[in-house]
């Protein structure tokens, strides 16, 4: 197969010219909505922490059952629906902020709504991908949709650090909410027929949850994976979300220099994605997702470490690093399992993996503001680090260990008649 051959894919450039809009606004936004609530609102560590958890929150809310009315809509039109309101939901800030009305309490309001469509949007979406590419096409399809994600987390952080400093943190978001309404165009100009999945009468919600949850659980693999990103995203959300008060109240960084910074993540996702390809077919599928976060997991303890001057350069060659192993193992892992996994699971499987690796996002969230209010922001940092470099722990200690490439007939993959 050519490298390029998804470039000549109509519905596919859409759909990933759409997805790299949406990305940088969401990425403005996540570096606009923290540096408002730290710099304009006076937000506390705990406040911060809530605030976080607010933003993945959903995913343990209705994470699983999301699934299941995945798997009975067609998803397109269900992407779009979720574009209109996180677009909606996002206006709403900084109108409010121009008339005076804005407080922490309607920004966590806001970023729980906007997660609530985000899970829709996310499950959707990745369910969508198999039959608009092709499951021979997936490992080629997420590379491509990686590459441009981590180029909008590199721009979009810088430009809503730059953003917060010329306009104001609330002004950038009108960027996000611009950039939903440009990926809503692109999905409605899709033709791709979307095939209708069989659903089963008289299924009850629960038995189909079940079914999604024994398909992933049943899996000694998927087991792995999900241990593995759920425990590394536990601390990188701890980390993070006090992240920005340690760069602003310890370090006293401008929201210019904090935004390109957090752009040097982006920087090592962009690297991954472009080498994600070459990497698994020299090193095999299944080492490539227990090596690439076994390697580079280590080094987000650098950032911690970081101190004003030449020091900086810490932060920026750990965030690389651990940039392009977050892409490679992320392309590695997705792919396999959209390819292992039947059409009518895939919005139970992604949302049943989602409940799981994003459900701990809001708890990190919220364990690292307790922290950083009980022993500290700087040793929160540390022990969240510390936590991350050993979350690949589950992988490396898995049957993948043992295997070049994964099979794609799984025998303990559990599915119910």
């Amino acid at each position: 197969m050519a490298s390029d051959s998804l470039i000549k894919h109509r519905d596919f450039r859409l759909l990933w010219g759409g997805q790299t809009v949406s990305e940088l606004g969401t990425f403005v936004t996540q570096m606009s909505v923290p540096l408002l609530a730290a710099l304009v609102l006076a937000a506390t560590p705990l406040q911060m922490g809530l605030l976080g958890a607010a933003e993945n929150a959903a995913f343990l809310l209705i994470g699983l059952p999301a699934g299941v009315w995945v798997d009975r809509m067609r998803r397109r039109r269900l992407m779009i629906t979720a574009d209109l309101v996180r677009a909606a939901l996002l206006l709403s800030v900084p109108v409010t902020w121009w008339l005076g009305g804005l407080t922490i309490a309607q920004l966590i309001l806001v970023s729980l709504g906007i997660s609530v469509c985000t899970v829709f949007f996310d499950v959707a979406y990745q369910s969508y991908l198999p039959a608009l590419v092709g499951r021979e096409k997936l490992v080629e399809g997420n590379a491509k949709l990686q590459s441009t994600f981590s180029i909008a987390q590199i721009s979009g952080t810088a430009i809503g650090g730059g953003l917060t400093q010329l306009v104001g943190a609330a002004n950038a978001l009108l960027v996000d909410a611009g950039s939903f309404l440009f990926s809503v165009l692109t999905l409605w100009r899709i033709r791709t027929v979307e095939q209708p999945v069989a659903v089963p009468e008289q299924r009850s919600l629960r038995r189909e949850v079940g079914e999604g949850l024994r398909f992933v659980f049943g899996n000694r693999n998927l087991r792995a994976i999900v241990g593995t990103t759920s425990s590394n995203n536990l601390c990188t959300n701890a980390f993070f979300a006090v992240a920005v008060l340690f760069l602003t109240r310890q370090l006293h960084l401008p929201a210019g220099l904090i935004g390109l910074l957090s752009a040097a993540i982006g920087i090592g996702g962009v690297l991954g994605a472009l080498a994600s390809g070459a990497i698994t077919r020299r090193v095999g599928q299944a080492r490539t997702i227990w090596l690439s976060v076994l390697i580079t997991s280590p080094f987000l303890l650098l950032l911690p470490a970081t101190k004003p001057g030449l020091l900086l350069g810490l932060w920026v060659v750990g965030s690389l690093v651990f940039g392009i192993g977050v892409v490679v193992y992320n392309v590695a892992q997705v792919s396999f399992r959209q390819a292992i996994c039947p059409d009518r699971l895939l919005g139970r499987m992604n949302a049943t993996v989602r409940f799981v690796v994003w459900g701990t996002m809001p708890v990190g969230a919220l364990l690292g503001g307790a922290l950083g209010t009980w022993i500290g922001v700087h040793t929160t940092l540390w022990v969240a680090a510390i936590g991350a470099a050993l979350s690949p722990l589950f992988v490396t200690l898995s049957p993948l260990r043992t295997l070049r490439d994964i099979p794609t007939d799984q025998p303990d993959a559990v599915s119910v008649d």
